[in-house]
């Protein structure tokens, strides 16, 4: 007897056409959740990318098995489901390529890729002494998936990591601290990466006094979410020059044109950019596929993190 066929809807057939092969007993439909549903029962809802809490509205009317996600982050999400929903976010599809950011930011920053670049805009030979990366010290706070990505591209580098989560443990690679432990290593940091999901716990987690705790001259860079940082108190510790930013999330998001933050110089800017490269598509569609298969066997899917 051949499995019972699954109903999959896609926010464009982009993300169908890179499932190759195409699965077997299913069958897929293009909904973009910006309209009515077209059906009262989907199998598998795929939201479309970084536009998920504007239509989640649209299930109220949809009897669904699993909603999945195309971004790794859940914020907000389960106050927007109706009752009796299973909402499954991305992890493993954005790590590598925020990590990536994460990196290009930390050696931009670290290296005046910024300045030069305006001077060369100017037509200007503007040759500097820099900070390195090698031997510095890297605070990561948040060692979850991107975290992790971080910290195995920077090995390489001939830095000092230190890792920080929510609870303390220890690894093959020594502690991973305590939250509750910032206070005493924030002082150490030379370049801070901020990669915590935002909750109610890490809400302005980034504040006066945590920015206060870094050293002067030192590099705070967010690839978590913006609402992870008080932006009030990232302008005044920037405009003071005593710390350097690199943010690829702001709040508000987008940041207004003409925001103060964009006009300093020790402070680099990119568009919540982290995942939106050419490796997204590919482990999207593995993830999909795999998250169909599971379904398919009446096996629970992975990557669930909201139940309603």
């Amino acid at each position: 007897m051949s499995p019972p066929r699954l109903l999959v809807s896609v926010p464009d057939g982009q993300l169908r056409d890179a499932l190759d092969p195409l699965p077997a007993n299913v069958e897929f439909m293009e909904w973009d959740m910006t309209s009515p549903a077209p059906l009262d029962a989907i199998d598998i809802v795929v939201p479309p990318y970084l536009k998920t809490l504007r239509v989640l509205h649209r299930l109220a009317d949809v009897r669904t098995r699993l909603v999945q996600s195309q971004s790794i982050g859940y914020d907000g999400v389960a106050e927007l489901l109706p009752p009796g929903v299973i909402f499954a976010n991305a992890a493993s599809v954005h790590e590598t390529s925020a990590a990536e950011l994460a990196l290009a930011l930390i050696l931009a920053s670290q290296r005046g890729i910024p300045d030069f670049v305006r001077a060369a805009e100017q037509g200007r030979w503007a040759p500097s002494w820099r900070e390195s990366l090698a031997d510095r010290t890297v605070l990561l706070v948040g060692y979850g998936g991107v975290g992790k990505a971080v910290e195995e591209r920077l090995r390489p580098f001939e830095v000092n990591v230190v890792r920080v989560a929510a609870t303390e443990r220890t690894d093959e690679r020594g502690t991973v601290y305590a939250t509750s432990a910032l206070s005493q290593l924030l002082p150490i940091a030379d370049i801070v990466v901020v990669s915590v999901p935002l909750n109610e716990e890490t809400t302005q987690l980034v504040d006066d006094a945590f920015l206060s705790s870094m050293r002067d001259g030192a590099l705070l860079v967010n690839v978590a979410r913006g609402g992870v940082a008080d932006t009030s108190a990232l302008l005044r510790h920037a405009s003071l020059k005593r710390l350097r930013l690199a943010l690829d999330v702001t709040e508000p998001e987008p940041l207004p044109d003409g925001h103060p933050l964009f006009a300093l110089s020790n402070v680099l800017i990119t568009p919540h950019v982290g995942g939106a490269t050419s490796a997204m598509l590919p482990r999207m569609a593995r993830l999909l596929n795999e998250q169909i298969t599971l379904m398919a066997r009446g096996e629970e899917p992975r990557n669930v993190v909201i139940r309603t």
